[in-house]
């Protein structure tokens, strides 16, 4: 029911999804209404009295509208009904909630944002955290770097996918206190076995596909991402433009639209919509709010892949693993040397 658009757009997009996925099925949660406009003998609705408001405050989400349908697809996930829920709804409210239902993972603080964003290799960067987090020390980033990994694994087969840490520099003496301490904890987890991380990167690297996964906190995680859609709709308004101009603008157009469509195409945010909420127990997804039918798919498919290749316990195990490292880097370097009576 959620996201600017809710059933007109996420309805076809459940259709072309079903249509596309034979073994999935869905819960279609929200006014039955306004749901039964998708008869498919693969899709089920679960009626939910309550819609949360893009610009609902969180305390209103989370306490007053306890019969919302983000509420109740969390709680399928919850009951085990569904194997993960995706929304286009209110991020805030969606992190909120799907918190306070499925609480964190042993070990991890707080959840994560992560996407993926294509880069020049011809695959994708996975990026987090994209905004849950605006504040992050040292071990949030730690454990972005440790679920990062498991996500990535989980998508790709790839057991040890490389881990950057987005910075200003590539030395390990730039960057503020806190980045420069996250970088001791990712090279001692590598040391261990826990990571391949790789040293810093820059933002330049998410582009050239120099690590396949990058961590940050979620302020700077949210203007990247922000600013690869604005690119993205920069080159499509461009092409517009140039065709609409004299001939000879039109004949240089021409000649470049098969690269710039190409480019257009690899960067088109629609195709990797879909974020995983990290850290939670049990799967939830975050489309884009403003996403049209093509990119609600892509993040339905997200979200059945992630499921299908067990993410979950990817992520557990990943945490579980590097549980010892974690709750070291827990205790602060003040007070990690200090006796039991004065801590």
């Amino acid at each position: 029911m959620g996201g600017d658009h809710g059933p007109q757009v996420t309805l076809p997009a459940c259709r072309q999804f079903l249509d596309s996925h034979p073994e999935a099925r869905l819960l279609l949660v929200g006014r039955p209404d306004a749901l039964r406009a998708l008869a498919h003998e693969r899709a089920q609705v679960v009626a939910a009295s309550e819609v949360v408001g893009m610009d609902d405050a969180i305390e209103v989400a989370l306490r007053k509208k306890k019969d919302s349908s983000m509420r109740v697809a969390i709680q399928q996930v919850k009951d085990g009904a569904a194997q993960a829920a995706v929304s286009a709804g209110n991020t805030g409210a969606l992190m909120a909630i799907a918190r306070y239902l499925l609480k964190t993972l042993d070990g991890i603080d707080r959840p994560a944002i992560a996407t993926q964003i294509p880069n020049a290799k011809g695959g994708a960067t996975t990026v987090l955290d994209l905004g849950a987090n605006v504040d992050c020390t040292a071990e949030h980033l730690l454990q972005f770097g440790v679920m990062g990994s498991a996500l990535v694994s989980a998508l790709t087969g790839d057991p040890r996918p490389t881990v950057g840490l987005l910075n200003i520099g590539e030395e390990a003496i730039k960057g503020s206190e806190e980045i420069k301490r996250a970088g001791e904890l990712l090279r001692e987890a590598a040391s261990r076995g826990d990571l391949n991380f790789v040293g810093n990167v820059e933002g330049n690297d998410i582009f050239k596909g120099a690590a396949d996964i990058v961590v940050c906190d979620g302020f700077v995680g949210n203007v990247a991402l922000k600013t690869i859609e604005g690119l993205a709709s920069m080159i499509g308004g461009f092409m517009k433009e140039e065709f609409s101009r004299n001939i000879f603008t039109k004949m240089a157009a021409i000649v470049a639209y098969p690269v710039l469509s190409a480019l257009k195409r690899r960067m088109d945010h629609r195709r990797y919509n879909g974020a995983a909420l990290l850290g939670l127990r049990g799967l939830v997804f975050k489309s884009h709010g403003s996403a049209d039918a093509l990119a609600f798919e892509q993040a339905l498919a997200r979200a059945y892949d992630a499921a299908r290749n067990d993410l979950l316990e990817r992520v557990r195990t990943q945490v579980v693993r590097a549980a010892p490292l974690l709750a070291a880097a827990d205790v602060p370097p003040d007070t990690a040397t200090a006796s039991p009576a004065t801590r």
